[in-house]
């Protein structure tokens, strides 16, 4: 097995850079095919969703499978490679399967436990065997993987630490209050009918809301969207669908909008938003006061050494080099220590009081080294800590919302700017992404962590076995037809044989062969299981002398009929 995944995610890649990397279901086709054409790939499948993007394949070198499945992600997502690889992660075999298999449980999810990434791998593998890039290595990998990711979910309470991506959304739009209460009579808008929005439209229905409203490209898809929800047996709303040109009517009129499409553009923008908001309100949705952007300390202009805010400030500020800000990060070359000490006792409001260097103490020479090293903590680890105590900001509570906004799209449907504008409460991913990481986590995850450590072993020891499959299969080839050779020479010398004895010495002869294999093949299958079994296959090539073309074409065989099997 060599099996190489590269990727980024949520957890590796700020969102803006995974929106411009997403990859339309056109873009994932291309990458397969280019995929396995590439010199070091022999299968592939891409696992897109809308906080991950992870190209996963067969390789027989590492190292070049790596720079070409890395090229190819930067190539097909238009994010240059210099750009994306600080992004990129790499896994390769037990840790490559470890990763999958996590990914399948929901461990690794923006929301821990959610279980539409189970579909989502489902559709990963249909299209890759669709395209027949799939071969034994990757059907077993992912159709293990959905199997591992259903018994997470049906032996341990995994689906207690967390909940879908449309419900977490639904809580953050609820700011704290209970979701059923405050969605109770609301009219909703949903823009799109794909799976995430058909299932943001069946979370809503079920929350209690008064109606929804489904928006979409193909509007007979929104029709049989709309037809399920009011035909539902658990939910009592109304629904009705609508083309997408009328998305910025039925947008005065929703009072919580989802919005989950494949558009390549913005579908709401900041002004679209805006109007609504005028609209409903009659005033302007004018950014709301402590969410504007503030300048980068940076950026700021230095404090001149005269400046009534710096007085009796101990830093020379002329020796400041430009681009360091004072009152952020420090500027500390040619600073010595006992000025830098001055320093951070005057900015935390003492007093610059002069400290005559004790004796003993360490010379200027000593000091530059100090500040050599501190210099360059700052450069690895990109900042020195804040010295003066921050002022403190007071927060203007923002005015009640009228709109709520809910984007679950990669690359986003609705404008980040709408963030700003008063009387508007926005959830997108970025939202999502910050939220989850204060999540708690359920005691159950621990058990999910051991079933993915079991599983990855015992998918280890099965591919390992399976790797000396075709050598064992081409063993008893030859075997056999050093028996068919044999009996063949006996007729000759023996041509008067008849029937009867000439079947009983050949099952005879069978039986023997097939003695004598039996221990040493079972027995080789077992230890090739074992972790560094897998020089047991070239042991038997070896000591039986066996074509290794032979081998090879039992492999393809294999590898032939494991394309074309279904999903799991």
């Amino acid at each position: 097995m060599s099996l190489l995944v590269v990727g980024l995610s949520h957890r590796s890649a700020p969102v803006s850079v995974l929106e411009r990397a997403s990859l339309g279901e056109d873009a994932q086709f291309k990458l397969l095919q280019d995929t396995v054409a590439a010199e070091p790939a022999t299968e592939a499948a891409v696992l897109a969703t809308c906080n991950r993007i992870e190209l996963y394949a067969d390789v027989d070198k590492f190292h070049a499978g790596v720079a070409e499945l890395s090229t190819l992600l930067a190539q097909h997502s238009g994010v240059g490679l210099e750009e994306l690889t600080p992004h990129l992660y790499v896994h390769y075999e037990d840790r490559a399967v470890h990763h999958l298999f996590s990914v399948a449980c929901g461990l690794d999810s923006m929301v821990v436990g959610e279980g539409q990434i189970l579909g989502q791998i489902k559709d990963s593998l249909a299209r890759a065997q669709d395209l027949h890039t799939a071969g034994r290595l990757l059907n077993d990998l992912f159709q293990q993987a959905l199997r591992v990711g259903k018994r997470a979910h049906s032996e341990t309470g995994i689906d207690r630490a967390g909940q879908s991506l449309v419900t977490f959304g639904l809580e953050q739009l609820a700011a704290g209050a209970d979701p059923q209460t405050w969605a109770q009579g609301k009219k909703a808008l949903v823009i799109g009918a794909g799976s995430m929005s058909s299932l943001a439209a069946a979370t809503l229905a079920r929350a209690g809301v008064a109606e929804i409203v489904v928006a979409n490209r193909t509007f007979e898809r929104a029709e049989r969207l709309a037809q399920i929800l009011s035909e539902g047996d658990d939910t009592d709303v109304l629904a009705r669908a609508v083309p997408m040109d009328a998305v910025p009517f039925e947008l005065t009129r929703a009072d919580v909008a989802v919005s989950c499409t494949g558009a390549t553009g913005l579908v709401l923008t900041a002004d679209s938003v805006a109007a609504t908001v005028e609209g409903r309100t009659g005033a302007p949705a004018a950014e709301a006061d402590g969410v504007r952007d503030e300048p980068e300390a940076a950026t700021a202009p230095l404090p001149s050494p005269g400046a009534a805010a710096d007085e009796n400030c101990p830093l020379d500020l002329s020796t400041v080099p430009t681009g360091f800000s004072v009152m952020g990060e420090a500027a500390v070359a040619g600073m010595d220590a006992a000025t830098l000490e001055q320093h951070g006792a005057w900015a935390a409001g003492g007093a610059a009081v002069d400290r005559p260097r004790e004796t003993g103490r360490p010379g200027p020479e000593a000091d530059a080294e100090l500040i050599g090293a501190l210099a360059a903590t700052a450069a690895s680890v990109g900042r020195i800590p804040e010295r003066r105590r921050p002022e403190p900001v007071a927060e203007v509570p923002r005015p009640q919302p009228v709109l709520f906004l809910l984007d679950l799209a990669m690359p986003r449907d609705i404008d980040a700017a709408v963030h700003r504008l008063a009387g508007v409460r926005l959830v997108d991913i970025e939202s999502l992404a910050d939220a989850s990481a204060d999540a708690p986590m359920a005691a159950d995850v621990d058990m999910v962590r051991r079933i993915v450590a079991d599983e990855v072993a015992a998918f280890g020891a099965a591919q390992r076995a399976a790797h000396i499959t075709p050598t064992v299969v081409a063993l008893r080839s030859m075997a056999a037809e050093v028996v068919a050779g044999e009996i063949a020479r006996l007729e000759g010398r023996l041509p008067g044989l008849d029937g009867k004895h000439r079947a009983e010495i050949t099952q005879t002869v069978k039986r023997v062969v097939d003695k004598l294999l039996h221990a040493p093949t079972v027995r080789v299958k077992q230890l090739a299981a074992e972790p560094g079994g897998a020089g047991y296959a070239d042991a038997l090539r070896t000591l039986f002398d066996l074509d290794q073309e032979t081998v090879a074409s039992v492999s393809r065989a294999e590898n032939s009929t494991e394309k074309n099997r279904g999903p799991a």
